[in-house]
């Protein structure tokens, strides 16, 4: 869609290089003409810009149109960040790091690099068996206020959901077939609809303010990495349809039925090597806000950081050609051994590509112990080269973009 301003020539007795002229006599006539064409000029020109603002979404991506506010200017930003700058997060950055647990203010990459990152990655699984904690240990009445704290500093959420398998009962690398039994017509459907009435809780919850409370929006990041098999919901444990089936549910039961308009939607399958696979279960533009990837695999110190560079780059196309944001929605080497990771590899895959490097945000998994980590934090060797990566002008971390919420 192109857009084309046409605006007003002036008469030409009222030039502006003839108003501006030394000594030039301007008849107050002449005068009021004049200031009356310019501001005219700069009304339309104002109005053009927003109805090409307007245009410019018209067709994109945001699939609740009752989303609040702050959700959908969260949105925009993130479809609109300028091509090369890219918000940094990690995952749990705020709850817990190496050699600490639930300090509140406390995270690594603040104390490397002096600044909180820009996106935050959570996970809800526990909330399907009434645990006071996550999965990872943290108690879901403190991550409600570490999800505000991150709010108030600027940061944005986003929240995955290791669920528990609903055949078994097990953990959700248990890959006994599930799927089936609790989309709609399956013998668990009910149970699982009590599962997001709990998910549905949890993300109401999530508000700020005194008097007048607002929601907080939530990049909602559900079934991720079906591409692999290491799931219940994974390819192999469940088919595309019923993928689909699953996931469009849970959007509408969450959306329409229970009423959650601080919600985007991610979908973020692991590695793939075609479009076609990129898209086998991807369940509908009306279901899907960000289309994002999971790639660990190509980011140690024996992979070939170009097969990023091109699955990105296939990523974007795809969310280009449906005027959708795009992101690395998990990546990370873990331990980091290599000294100079973020500025040679990391960034390089990024940033090999004008494709690759409109993504949106690339986030880190967790720091969990010294041998299961993802970010750098104080004494870790790859330290310095962090902060060199945090300092690069496109690489954006908390307080350093625009409001992402106005």
């Amino acid at each position: 869609m192109s857009f084309h301003l046409n605006l007003p020539i002036l008469n030409p007795s009222l030039k502006m290089e003839g108003l501006l002229k030394p000594n030039k006599k301007i008849s107050p006539v002449h005068l009021l003409a004049f200031l009356n064409n310019g501001i005219f000029i700069v009304l339309k020109f104002i109005i053009s810009l927003t109805i090409i603002s307007l245009f410019a979404f018209e067709s994109s991506a945001q699939v609740n149109p009752k989303a609040n506010k702050e959700t959908k200017n969260l949105y925009r930003n993130l479809a609109t960040l300028p091509n090369g700058n890219f918000l940094f997060g990690h995952q749990d950055d705020l709850a817990y790091g190496i050699g600490w647990r639930h300090e509140f203010g406390r995270s690594d990459v603040k104390e490397c690099t002096g600044a909180y990152p820009a996106v935050f990655g959570w996970d809800i699984a526990g909330l399907e068996k009434d645990s006071p904690k996550n999965i990872d240990g943290i108690p879901f009445d403190y991550m409600k206020k570490l999800i505000i704290k991150g709010y108030e500093e600027g940061g944005i959420h986003t929240i995955s959901w290791h669920m528990d398998n609903p055949a078994s009962r097990k953990h959700s690398w248990d890959t006994t077939y599930a799927v089936f039994t609790i989309i709609p017509g399956g013998i668990h459907h009910q149970w699982y609809k009590d599962q997001l009435d709990k998910v549905a809780g949890f993300l109401d919850d999530l508000k700020v303010g005194f008097i007048f409370k607002k929601h907080i929006p939530i990049l909602f990041r559900p079934f991720h990495e079906h591409t692999g098999k290491w799931f219940w919901w994974g390819k192999g444990n469940c088919t595309a349809e019923e993928y689909k089936a699953l996931y469009t549910f849970t959007y509408n039961y969450l959306v329409k039925e229970k009423g959650l308009n601080n919600l985007l939607f991610a979908y973020s399958p692991d590695i793939f090597e075609t479009k076609e696979q990129y898209l086998e279960f991807y369940p509908g533009d009306e279901y899907v806000d960000l289309l994002g990837i999971d790639d660990y695999h190509d980011v140690g110190l024996n992979s070939k950081i170009e097969d990023l560079t091109r699955r990105v780059v296939m990523l974007g196309e795809i969310a280009r050609s449906k005027n959708k944001p795009y992101a690395i929605t998990e990546t990370g080497f873990e331990a980091i051994p290599q000294a100079d990771w973020w500025t040679t590899k990391l960034i390089k895959g990024i940033m090999d590509n004008e494709i690759s490097r409109g993504i949106s945000y690339v986030l880190v998994w967790r720091n969990d112990n010294p041998k299961h980590h993802y970010a750098a934090h104080k004494g870790h060797v790859s330290e310095a080269d962090f902060i060199s990566f945090k300092n690069m002008p496109n690489v954006l971390f908390c307080g350093e973009t625009k409001n992402m919420y106005k």
